[in-house]
């Protein structure tokens, strides 16, 4: 059997489905944030992240073309608002393009995680090394432009410790212990993904056309905000910093420079990527009140989620992916 040519199966065809149509929406938010940036040295790392992708959508095309699946619609520039106002400043599209650069990398592991045809598993390694590099490129950009939020630092231990009180996970009494590094991972984590969600969230309301779509942003903004401050307030009480808000990169410009249909995938596509850093948080929480708090999140963020569906349903914007055959049908068929 050549190993080339055997059937991709379901999941292999549902992670190209989500690659294209995910990496097809930040494309073209970063299209648009080229035509606007003037830092000669930022636009030129949005010119290699667009001609990446581009290289790597003519890949997916084939694959899906190949299997006798039909390319997604995803989105293009018909998207783009051409001309339209400046919305964010440069700095905030540096740091939009290392968000999403993140997201890329878990993307394109679980693809790989999944893979098993070879040029499918070549395909998503180049992928990941396309989105390592343009990780350190976005870093070492940030870093020189002192932009790049690291988080708390710790002073070392003499020697290494062991729990020896049943006080360790409890956070809820006021009898526990102070956060430990492994749960700051996920906080400072979530934080940062939670100020990006309002920045957007403030952004796309100012300009979306739609009245129900303008306050399904000032929700999103307010849910992302509370989570914000939940969490700020778990690391301030164990007196530690917090990374800084966006909210003053984005513009008063009124003016949309995308679809109502990008802008609202775009923001149900973070809250859904949430969730798995939450539940990532959540499994590696071992205070009872971290437990609580990502778990009163993680219900707070499905009710936005649906909110979120309904209006995409609503609009026929949510495009569906490849399903299983329906059996029963088939045969009622006959």
């Amino acid at each position: 059997m050549d190993k080339d040519k055997i059937q991709l199966t379901s999941s292999e065809i549902g992670t190209l489905w989500g690659e294209y149509v995910n990496g097809t929406m930040i494309d073209t938010v970063n299209r648009h944030m080229y035509t606007i940036i003037e830092d000669e040295a930022i636009k030129a790392i949005f010119e290699d992240a667009i001609s990446t992708f581009e290289r790597q959508k003519k890949q997916m095309v084939t694959f899906l073309e190949n299997e006798g699946f039909p390319v997604p619609v995803g989105f293009s520039e018909a998207d783009i608002n051409k001309g339209a106002k400046r919305l964010f400043s440069d700095i905030f599209c540096l740091n939009y393009l290392h968000i999403m650069t993140l997201h890329g990398l878990v993307g394109h592991i679980t693809a790989l995680g999944v893979s098993v045809r070879k040029d499918l598993r070549d395909f998503y390694d180049s992928c990941d090394n396309d989105g390592k590099k343009m990780y350190h490129q976005t870093i070492e950009l940030l870093l020189e432009k002192g932009s790049f939020q690291r988080d708390p630092l710790f002073y070392p231990a003499k020697n290494p410790e062991f729990v020896e009180s049943e006080d360790f996970t409890d956070g809820i009494l006021g009898k526990g212990r102070n956060l430990s590094a492994t749960e700051i991972i996920s906080i400072s984590f979530n934080i940062k993904k939670s100020i990006m969600a309002k920045t957007l969230s403030i952004a796309f309301s100012q300009v979306a056309h739609s009245k129900e779509v303008r306050k399904f942003f000032s929700d999103s903004e307010k849910s992302a905000d509370q989570q914000i401050q939940t969490f700020s307030k778990i690391m301030h009480q164990d007196n530690l910093p917090t990374p800084r808000s966006w909210e003053t990169e984005v513009t008063t410009s009124t003016d949309p420079p995308f679809s109502d249909k990008l802008m609202m995938y775009h923001t149900g596509f973070l809250f859904q990527a949430a969730q798995v850093y939450h539940g990532t948080g959540l499994a590696s929480a071992m205070r009872t009140d971290l437990i609580a708090t990502y778990e009163t999140i993680i219900l707070k963020n499905l009710l936005v989620t649906k909110k979120w569906f309904d209006i995409m349903e609503k609009n026929k914007w949510l495009e569906q992916p490849p399903l299983a055959p329906n059996r029963k049908e088939l045969a009622n068929d006959n």
